[in-house]
């Protein structure tokens, strides 16, 4: 069963700057939600408040109507994972290792359900064959498999990702993508390309200045005039061929 994610008025403060100004954003039960926006424009800083490594200055994350501070960090983690931007190991764990550190919310089940269940998130993300190798010795692409199928391995219900094509080849990236959509979990990821995102997902938000200034679907949200403004460039949409998802051509605006 999957679970409703709610934002709702969501603030953060830091040294008199307002990061998050009132974010309000809704993921339906198992869909897809991109937040798109500039660096800086306060995507990461409110998935931290969703999986809750930041406590927001005002607003509140409902998974399924509960707030999630309410709720022990066993019990979140039973329902939602996470893969942080920038994620660090201070010890040489295995791969094995690591992606089992995503059963520990589930340690009354059996310890050889906790094997299959890893071994099919290695699986499912083409990591199987590192599970003995030290995750330190593994490239940026390998160790982003291997988060992810750490994430999967904890069976959550919600999937939290904060550009979690970083590191990856085109390949990998769309492989990743294909993944998360066809998990029917649901899923709030920050994704730095437009046109992965507008692939990818059921509704964007677009993000500018801490607030939400767009949402709907990709279509209807990845507009020339928007885009102008949001990001500074020129955008031309295209249909794929095949898909028949918008995408986008870019070059720089014409100089005033």
């Amino acid at each position: 069963m999957t679970v409703r994610l709610d934002i709702e008025g969501v603030t953060v403060e830091a040294a008199g700057a307002r990061l998050v100004d009132g974010m309000r954003l809704a993921v339906d039960s198992g869909a897809f939600v991109g937040l798109v926006g500039p660096n800086g424009s306060g995507k990461s800083t409110l998935l931290r408040c969703v999986y809750r490594a930041l406590r927001p200055d005002g607003g509140v994350v409902r998974l399924d109507g509960e707030d999630v501070r309410t709720m022990t960090p066993r019990a979140t983690a039973r329902v939602l994972a996470a893969l942080p931007q920038e994620s660090s190991a201070e010890f040489d764990f295995t791969v094995g290792e690591v992606v089992a550190m995503g059963r520990l919310p589930h340690r009354e089940r059996s310890a050889a359900a906790d094997r299959e269940i890893c071994a099919a998130a290695m699986d499912r993300t083409g990591v199987a064959h590192l599970a003995d190798r030290g995750f330190l010795t593994l490239s940026g692409g390998e160790r982003q498999r291997v988060l992810i199928a750490r994430a999967l391995a904890q069976q959550p219900r919600v999937l939290v990702l904060d550009e979690p094509t970083n590191h990856l080849d085109i390949a990998h990236q769309l492989d990743v993508l294909s993944l998360v959509r066809s998990s029917g979990l649901t899923v709030l990821a920050a994704l730095h390309d437009l046109n992965l995102a507008a692939a990818h997902c059921d509704v964007l938000y677009v993000v500018a200045d801490g607030r939400v200034v767009a949402g709907g679907a990709p279509h209807d949200v990845l507009r020339p005039a928007l885009l102008a403004e949001v990001f500074g460039v020129r955008a031309h949409p295209v249909r794929h061929p095949e898909t028949g998802a918008v995408q986008l051509l870019f070059d720089l605006l014409p100089p005033t």
